[in-house]
């Protein structure tokens, strides 16, 4: 069983509602769950659809081919029936929609009619539909009822009845309407896999790294991180800032973290670029900070609720100046919660900017997992305090040592006085202007941290032939795809996968030989959501890494595993 279900209508018309009803639904169920949305930039109106693939098996990625196309209105039902599958069905509600169609595989269910009737309203037609499409598919309603009294567990109990009842009318007319339907669903076990977004993931990580201050200014699509630590606030003792800027967001952070704590900021292009001065006070002043960059199509303004992987040359060069910095860039959700903790880590050990750079695909979609180990997680705290500053004499904030870490003191916590400037500055931290300091500080900051942060980055993730003729090599977001299209080719070609979800440093070679695997293949693509290549230059700048060829894709849409197919086929 491997089906896709896509929910399409106008912003307003509870598409949400209705997908994240059924992600909920599956995922209790004990399927695996792949889940991710197309909107537009528009409170009310427009072409949206939340799209859900469910599965007897693991998936990871989403396909363009549909079995089950819910229609909310007229226009949206014209412009994606074509991705209707020819066993596929459509449901719609030809009363408000104005417009009735003959096909066998369509099937008319008056959506409002039945709610005011069973619910009282034809507000709950949201409820009708979910129902209707778990009749269709031959499931029962126990599990949706739970959802359903949980999602208005503030309300009235009349009104949870009446969704229930709601629900239940549009299953029943399902049934009786598709009394020949092919689609049916598997009996899987009935044991509750966890379900959670990009956004979520990162959140969650930064609260089990023991993350005490975030500060933001609400930027789509980095505010799913903001709203889930916000929810998670009081419980573990967090203080969310919603900052008048960017620039107050990340200056916030950085104060919190000097004064001692776990600190974090998230946004997206528009507002890294306003973060780019505190962006280099963190690295001129060595304090840590962790920075979820949520990339969008630009420039400027561009795609606000479309996904791109156009901002990674700006990662890795924004601020002025030079100092070090360390770019993670998950694929999973699963990764996106390692990473993070792995981020304050860095970022505390070695005093720099940490930046996790994801996207509006990888922060909305939806993964089902059993579960994340913890006992992965590390968390040390690196900063000294009371005991362990009182027998330091003669402390200096910014001493040179081989490393070029300095043991970082908390100001106040000892009789040691913490300096720190953001001009040049000596070991002391006071301002400087002579070469010879400034060429020390440089050093340090630079030469003497980057060989061994570069010793801590994890070798890309392998999949595939041992022997590959076809290698695809990708980062962040594109992770599932990668690895649905490899196992797609693995039936016809020896086909593996590079995917760098640690990108700078780049992963020293001894840990995996990645470039002698992609130059060994007979077939070599580079795999982007971005129109010029940032990564495949990465490569070839920093290991000297060609390929036969790239696939990029720019319109504002993620790959589809489906998709990718066709287009690495077309090159082979």
């Amino acid at each position: 069983m491997d089906y896709t279900l896509r929910i399409c209508g106008q912003a307003g018309q509870g598409i949400q509602t209705i997908g994240g009803s059924l992600a909920r639904y599956f995922a209790r169920s004990g399927y695996h769950i792949f889940t991710n949305k197309d909107y537009e930039s528009r409170v009310r109106g427009g072409h949206n659809y939340y799209q859900l693939r469910v599965s007897d098996m693991p998936v990871i990625s989403s396909l363009d081919r549909i079995d089950i196309l819910v229609a909310l209105d007229a226009v949206s039902l014209e412009i994606y029936r074509i991705d209707l599958k020819d066993e596929g069905h459509l449901i719609y509600d030809s009363k408000s929609l104005h417009q009735e169609y003959k096909q066998d595989n369509y099937l008319d269910i008056p959506f409002e009619i039945l709610a005011a009737e069973s619910g009282g309203s034809k507000i709950m037609s949201n409820s009708v539909a979910t129902g209707a499409i778990l009749g269709l598919l031959g499931m029962d309603l126990e599990i949706l009822n739970g959802i359903i009294r949980e999602s208005f567990a503030k309300k009235e109990q009349s009104i949870q009845d009446s969704n229930i009842a709601a629900a239940a009318a549009g299953h029943q007319f399902a049934v009786k309407a598709c009394t020949s339907c092919p689609l049916t669903a598997d009996t899987v076990n009935n044991n509750p896999r966890m379900l959670i977004s990009g956004s979520d993931a990162i959140g969650l990580g930064a609260v089990a790294s023991g993350l005490k201050f975030y500060s933001a200014y609400p930027m789509t699509p980095s505010t799913g991180i903001m709203n889930y630590i916000a929810d998670k606030e009081v419980e573990y003792g967090i203080i969310v800032e919603q900052a008048e800027d960017e620039i107050a967001a990340i200056n916030m952070a950085l104060g919190a973290s000097y004064a001692g704590v776990r600190s974090m900021t998230g946004t997206s292009g528009g507002g890294f670029a306003l973060m780019t001065e505190g962006l280099s006070l963190a690295g001129i002043t060595e304090t840590p900070i962790v920075i979820a960059l949520a990339q969008r199509p630009g420039p400027a303004t561009g795609l606000p609720t479309r996904t791109e992987q156009g901002d990674l040359n700006f990662a890795l060069h924004a601020g002025h100046g030079e100092f070090p910095r360390v770019i993670l860039a998950p694929g999973s959700p699963e990764q996106a919660f390692y990473l993070t903790n792995k981020a304050f880590g860095l970022a505390e050990k070695y005093q720099v900017p940490v930046i996790i750079l994801t996207d509006q695909y990888l922060a909305d979609s939806e993964w089902t997992y059993d579960g994340f180990d913890t006992s992965r997680l590390h968390n040390h705290d690196q900063r000294l305090r009371g005991e362990a500053l009182a027998n330091m004499n003669n402390y200096k904030r910014y001493a040179c040592t081989d490393s070029g870490v300095t043991p970082m003191a908390v100001p106040g916590e000892s009789v040691n006085l913490v300096v720190v400037d953001s001009d040049e500055h000596n070991e002391e931290g006071h301002m400087i202007e002579d070469a010879a300091t400034r060429n020390l500080m440089m050093d340090k900051r630079i030469f003497k941290k980057l060989p061994h942060i570069r010793e801590e980055i994890s070798a890309p993730a392998y999949y595939g032939s041992e022997k590959p003729e076809i290698v695809l090599v990708g980062w962040g977001s594109t992770y599932g795809v990668l690895k649905e299209t490899v196992q797609i080719l693995s039936g016809e070609y020896e086909a593996a996968m590079l995917h760098f979800s640690e990108i700078y440093p780049l992963p020293e070679i001894e840990k995996l030989d990645y470039a002698e695997i992609i130059r060994k293949a007979s077939v070599s693509l580079c795999i982007e959501n971005n129109a010029t290549g940032q990564f495949e230059r990465l490569l070839r700048a920093e290991a000297g890494i060609s390929f036969t060829g790239n696939i990029r894709k720019y319109d504002g849409r993620p790959f589809s595993a489906d998709g990718l197919t066709g287009e690495v086929n077309a090159r082979i």
